[in-house]
């Protein structure tokens, strides 16, 4: 771009801007996006998705509020205010980020294709953002994109900017990330490289990226997409999230790096029978494909480096019962050949034998309902989750099955001083089923025999980021107030039980395989706090004490160790 070219454009952003609307768009599970989910369990916003939400379908928008002004003559009209002024809003002065008109048109033009379309150009700039953490001890981290948070020394930037206009969406929101990843006690990867999952349960898990520090350049939340009210096409790497979880979604979250994929659906949309113009309630869907990659540290075959996923999301939420939410989320994980764009019509049968053996067909599907009661600010949540769709197994709903529990809490704890909490709780169980003990060992539910790589993407889950083969507890307390939030929480996690459990199929208990003081167990108590300086700048610091105890089978003494996190944010 030349000088004069830039000049022009930075000049239009400073002087020539004006906000368009109090609407907010925002990358998931940001300071943002979560004070706007705590808001909208009292109904001050409006929760924009169902069962499926990316960046661009994260639209969150405040319900008006009546009030009322008194005339002279001593009566009442009713006015309308925007949700922003509702006292409910504890960072009304605080600049969450600004949607910006570049351009309107003056005239616009009203064919029917052109109706609910903004014509103009709206801007959003996101960040920049600086992330930083250190982990004493050994790797943690999660929903944190291609940021690998190893033992030592993390830092990621990202930034970016959104377009809109005529109903087209340009978002480029990439990462950047350093990781100082220092060694630290782990058990010898079982495939071909050393830094592999140490239990061969065809995954493709990575415990360690190499032996020294690495760069990542991941596209994180970039796409091109068009919408016609509520329908919606695009591309790019957006991942999404679904369901209802907070901590641990089942298939879908931003644990993982981000992958290329191409998607087309509806976003929320209210549905009304015709003649009758009776309001059923609203719907949510979406299918996608996409390439998942293999990590440097699985093994050498450059055949399968590339995995089919294909995918489906359905949720309705019922006009009859208030504020409930029931889905579907469903995938395929297949080779990568042409072939396989056949999983996008199929809805949740079960493949062929030689699908399975010739194409490595791994299904998964998971339903869920969510129930909110906006009166007393509470939540609650369940998540059921199916591998490999089995049929044959219909007499046995709990074979393969994994469970989630959640629920969140508003806490008003002072009004006047516009003080309040919110409570949140999620439980999660992804242990193998106890019917496996007669069978054979199985790798969880984020594994499979077919396709070798299990779910994953370069070495990450692109589910749940912790209790992936096991359970995982969690427990915190946020608090809200004017100038920011502390957040304290409680977390619990044995992500590798499935392969304790494995050596008890088919043996007696033993001196020499009790396992029961083997579990790996990660405990975390931490303090995060949020502050924000000045009305566009804000920071984050956080401390996590932990203890570790691992299933090496040799020494059991715990590890303890100290997660440090800051992060500064500047919102234009």
């Amino acid at each position: 771009m030349k000088k004069s070219a830039l000049k022009i454009f930075i000049s239009v952003l400073i002087f020539c801007l004006f906000p368009l609307t109090l609407t907010a768009q925002e990358a998931l599970k940001s300071v943002e996006e979560e004070y706007y989910d705590f808001l909208s369990l009292n109904g001050v916003v409006e929760r924009p998705t169902l069962g499926y939400r990316t960046l661009s379908d994260s639209v969150w928008n405040f319900k008006e509020v009546e009030n009322f002004e008194e005339n002279e003559d001593g009566t009442f009209t009713k006015v309308r205010a925007d949700g922003a002024e509702s006292d409910a809003n504890i960072w009304k002065k605080i600049n969450l980020g600004t949607r910006y008109t570049l351009w309107q048109a003056s005239n616009p033009v009203d064919p029917w294709f052109m109706r609910g379309i903004n014509q103009g150009l709206v801007a959003r700039v996101y960040g920049p953002e600086w992330f930083n953490s250190y982990n004493t001890a050994a790797p943690y981290g999660q929903n944190d994109g291609a940021l690998w948070q190893g033992r030592g020394y993390n830092t990621a930037l990202t930034a970016g900017v959104r377009l809109e206009g005529y109903g087209f969406e340009l978002t480029f929101k990439p990462q950047v990330s350093w990781m100082q990843n220092k060694d630290y006690d782990y058990l010898p990867g079982a495939y071909e490289d050393s830094h592999s999952y140490f239990w061969r349960s065809n995954i493709d898990l990575v415990q360690r990226y190499g032996d020294s520090s690495f760069w990542t350049y991941d596209w994180g939340d970039s796409e091109i997409r068009w919408n016609w009210k509520s329908f919606t096409i695009g591309f790019g790497t957006q991942n999404p999230w679904l369901g209802p979880a907070w901590l641990n979604p089942m298939l879908g979250s931003n644990n993982a790096p981000s992958y290329p994929k191409l998607d087309i659906g509806l976003r929320r949309t209210q549905i009304t029978l015709p003649f009758i113009n009776y309001y059923i309630g609203d719907i949510e869907g979406r299918i996608w494909v996409g390439m998942l990659e293999e990590s440097s540290y699985f093994d050498n075959n450059s055949t399968n480096d590339r995995r089919m996923l294909t995918a489906m999301s359905a949720s309705f939420a019922p006009s009859f019962i208030p504020n409930i939410t029931i889905g579907m989320n469903r995938i395929y994980v297949t080779t990568w050949k042409t072939k396989n764009l056949k999983y996008l019509a199929r809805f949740i049968t079960m493949s062929k034998a030689n699908d399975w053996v010739g194409d490595g067909e791994d299904g998964k599907v998971t339903l869920f309902i969510d129930w909110k009661f906006n009166k007393i600010g509470f939540e609650v949540y369940g998540e059921y989750g199916i591998d490999d769709f089995p049929t044959r197994y219909s007499v046995d709903l709990f074979h393969t099955a994994i469970f989630t529990i959640g629920m969140k809490q508003i806490l008003p704890i002072s009004t006047s001083r516009k003080i309040r909490g919110e409570l949140f709780l999620e439980f999660n169980n992804f242990e193998m089923s106890q019917d496996f003990q007669f069978q054979w060992p199985y790798g969880g539910f984020y594994s499979h025999g077919g396709i070798i790589h299990g779910y994953t993407n370069k070495g990450q889950i692109l589910g749940a980021g912790t209790g992936y083969a096991g359970n995982s507890q969690f427990v915190g307390i946020k608090i809200y107030y004017p100038k920011g939030s502390t957040f304290l929480y409680f977390h619990r996690s044995c992500p590798d039980n499935n392969y304790l459990f494995s050596q008890a199929v088919g043996a007696a208990v033993t001196d020499e395989n009790r396992h029961t003081q083997s579990l790996k167990t990660y405990l975390f108590i931490a303090l995060e706090q949020e502050l924000f300086f000045m009305e566009n700048f804000s920071g984050n610091f956080g401390i996590a004490f932990m203890k570790l105890q691992y299933n090496d089978f040799e020494n059991n003494d715990p590890t303890h160790g100290f997660k440090f996190n800051a992060a500064l944010k500047y919102n234009f």
